[in-house]
């Protein structure tokens, strides 16, 4: 999961996995999408691949990328947790202050 969450901390990623999330693309139509070259988008789709969030398919000459949601949803599982977590924590704190007012002379 590190690498996943390593993987979107960067804008740009974050932005091709919204494009992906759409529909497929090619390389580059993605790579056209921003003001770099195509070698550094390469370098940003090889990083999504490795976290797994992507998956590059040849089609002849071409490489499509798909996003691969089962990634995502490992690491939503995990956000669940911990908004559980903090929530309850947040619960028992507002209950703590209410009982404080309610004690006040």
């Amino acid at each position: 999961m590190n690498g996943v969450f390593a993987a979107i901390s960067d804008p740009t990623r974050r932005a091709i996995l919204t494009h992906l999330g759409r529909r497929p693309a090619r390389v580059t139509d993605i790579a056209r999408r921003f003001p770099m070259s195509l070698n550094a988008v390469s370098k940003h789709l090889i990083v999504l691949e490795r976290a797994g969030l992507i998956e590059r398919e040849a089609q002849g000459r071409e490489r499509i990328c798909r996003l691969n949601a089962r990634r995502f949803r490992e690491a939503t599982l995990w956000m669940d947790g911990m908004r559980e977590f903090w929530e309850a924590r947040f619960d028992a704190l507002e209950a703590h202050i209410a009982r404080k007012r309610k004690a006040r002379p």
